[in-house]
């Protein structure tokens, strides 16, 4: 595996500031510069698609996933990631198998991992132990291995979005009319759900279990609120979840905050999101002057 610390060394030089001098916080920040656009990318989609619930129950196969890899001695973020792809690949099938909402797809699925997982974490302390700490998440923990991974994974993440954008909301808007109109419909479902639940699994690990959806839907909300056009929406959920996971991250970095980053990182967003109201607001108040 190539090393990382020339990067770090010039992270340093080109952005001085104090929070970022230990080594982890430089890699924080290029944790957080990789993941961000893949979770605005993707949290379009999710808003669009009406998908938040699917992204809760891959965040919490978490619980399931890491359950698994202990059992088995075997890593256990790798255990969630095979996990996340499966239950992401397995609500799909279901959904377009079985007649069902998608709805009650997602619950029946989501009911599984999390009775998976609490199971197996109150027959053993030590896996109650692991699994506690993905409930909360820690950008601060994340090494070389996870960077080189969402390095690898990002230009994946751009080029589906580059070849799917207007059929994903296509398929958005109606399903039936985006297959008559020659959309695979299948094979772009298939792919938008493995590709989300690989996402949702890693900000599983910079905020945790609790506000994975968060990360995925308020940059995407906020950049709705603000978008004049659909291709807008994707360059202002870019800039707002990039700019509220550096804010994020430099602020629980303070004394005076001494917060949680993910959760930091979620109530700057949501800042943004207050913001993004504002301007439906006026209009709302001139129509009814």
């Amino acid at each position: 595996m190539p090393d990382l610390a020339d990067v770090y060394r010039a992270m340093g030089t080109l952005l001085p500031f104090e929070f970022l001098q230990p080594r982890f916080m430089r890699q924080s920040l290029l944790g957080l510069l990789l993941l961000s656009p893949m979770t605005a990318a993707m949290g379009v989609q999710v808003v669009n698609l009406r998908m938040a619930f699917f992204s809760d129950a891959i965040s919490h196969s978490a619980f399931a996933g890491v359950a698994l890899g202990l059992t088995l001695a075997v890593n256990p973020r790798f255990s969630a990631i095979v996990l996340a792809l499966l239950i992401g690949l397995g609500v799909t099938f279901c959904h377009r198998r079985i007649r069902l909402s998608g709805d009650s797809v997602i619950g029946v699925f989501f009911s599984g991992v999390v009775a998976a997982g609490l199971a197996a974490a109150s027959r053993d302390r030590a896996i109650a132990r692991s699994v506690q700490a993905f409930l909360y998440g820690d950008i601060l923990t994340i090494g070389d291995s996870e960077i080189f991974v969402l390095a690898a994974a990002l230009p994946i993440t751009l080029a589906f979005q580059y070849f799917a954008y207007n059929r994903m909301l296509y398929l958005g808007l109606d399903p039936v009319l985006a297959g008559a109109h020659g959309v695979k419909v299948g094979a772009w479902q298939y792919i938008f759900a493995g590709l989300l639940s690989f996402t949702a699994i890693f900000s599983v690990w910079s905020v945790g279990v609790f506000l994975v959806t968060a990360m995925l839907v308020v940059p995407a909300a906020a950049a709705r609120n603000l978008a004049a056009s659909a291709g807008g929406m994707f360059w202002w959920a870019l800039l707002i979840s990039l700019s509220s996971s550096v804010a994020g991250l430099a602020v629980s970095a303070q004394d005076w905050a001494g917060t949680a980053t993910g959760a930091t990182i979620v109530l700057a967003a949501l800042i943004w999101f207050g913001l993004s109201l504002l301007p439906i607001l006026l209009r709302g108040a001139r129509k009814h002057a």
